[in-house]
């Protein structure tokens, strides 16, 4: 294993605010207007042109956290080098595992050039859902979700990688097994799950009931847990009750629509949404939930949304 950072103490559960990137997929497709196939960013690693767009991307989020004065997170652009969406882009496993190692080299790359004693900067290695990101469709096994994981957990595990987030998770099954593989390989998890407009996962059980079942299956496994691709509104309400298990909830990287999932996944225009809008409601959610140290961006949202979340939970805070 390589040597890491701060994979023996993340410095966001000790109350740091941290900034990270926004919405990579959909920037790439309909901002910088580039191809990729079944979202997966991971390919733009194959050549000097696509690392180089990379770097850029990341920096420019890191220049928003500098001027905040916060902490940066660089994710991983792997969300979707797991062996079957490898597999549909005609990827082997020796040359998906060597995708994933690459993408937490550009990010040790970057780190190198910004981080500093003010602004810590951790490196994610990013896993995403086997199946769609929106609908769970056939649901693994607690045993095959950590089966099938595993590729990508111990890849990560055997790199520089600070931690691993998994995102975009559907249903509670496949969270358990993502955290038993985390947890076997030795490297710290945040886990985070993705709602529909009622505040529940897409097969319908609550966030408080998702979370306390995979804490329950794996000894409070996660580090933290996270919220992602869905808007603020269609999960505060959730968040309202005061309830202990939502200490465990550290971060949130929401939509820029108020669009439910099935209305995306039809659009064919991308929904920006409001980034002064989304900055307030962010503002409200740390209201909510003062604990919330990690604050990013999903579907829609780019560094204008990132520089009006720092604007409204750092600068005005």
């Amino acid at each position: 294993m390589m040597m890491t950072k701060y994979r023996s103490k993340l410095p966001q559960t000790q109350g740091q605010l941290f900034l990270t990137d926004g919405g990579l997929e959909t920037t790439l497709i309909f901002h910088d207007g580039i191809d990729i196939p079944h979202f997966a960013a991971f390919t733009l690693l194959a050549d000097k042109a696509g690392r180089d767009h990379l770097r850029r991307y990341f920096l420019r989020y890191a220049s928003i956290a500098r001027a905040g004065q916060t902490g940066f997170i660089l994710e991983a652009p792997t969300w979707r080098a797991s062996p079957d969406w490898g597999a549909k882009l005609g990827y082997s496993t020796e040359a998906l595992t060597k995708a994933n190692a690459d993408a937490i080299w550009l990010l040790e790359e970057v780190r190198a050039v910004c981080q500093s004693a003010e602004m810590p900067v951790v490196i994610s290695g990013c896993i995403g859902p086997r199946g769609d990101g929106y609908n769970p469709a056939e649901i693994m096994s607690e045993e095959e979700a950590q089966t099938y994981h595993s590729l990508q957990v111990n890849t990560f595990a055997n790199s520089a990688a600070d931690m691993i987030t998994a995102m975009t998770i559907t249903n509670v099954p496949e969270a358990i097994g993502i955290s038993r593989a985390a947890n076997a390989a030795g490297i710290p998890l945040c886990l985070s799950f993705t709602v529909e407009t009622d505040g529940r996962l897409p097969t319908g059980v609550s966030l408080r009931t998702a979370i306390e079942a995979v804490d329950k299956a794996t000894g409070n496994g996660p580090a933290y847990y996270m919220i992602n691709c869905a808007h603020p509104t269609h999960f505060t309400k959730a968040l309202a009750s005061g309830e202990p298990w939502l200490r465990r909830i550290l971060a949130v990287r929401a939509n820029a629509s108020r669009r439910s999932h099935a209305e995306l996944d039809n659009a064919e225009n991308l929904d920006a949404g409001d980034p002064v809008e989304l900055g307030r409601e962010y503002a409200e959610l740390r209201a909510l939930l003062p604990w919330l140290t990690v604050l990013g961006g999903c579907c829609g949202t780019d560094h204008r949304h990132i520089e009006q979340v720092c604007e409204h939970c750092v600068i005005e805070a």
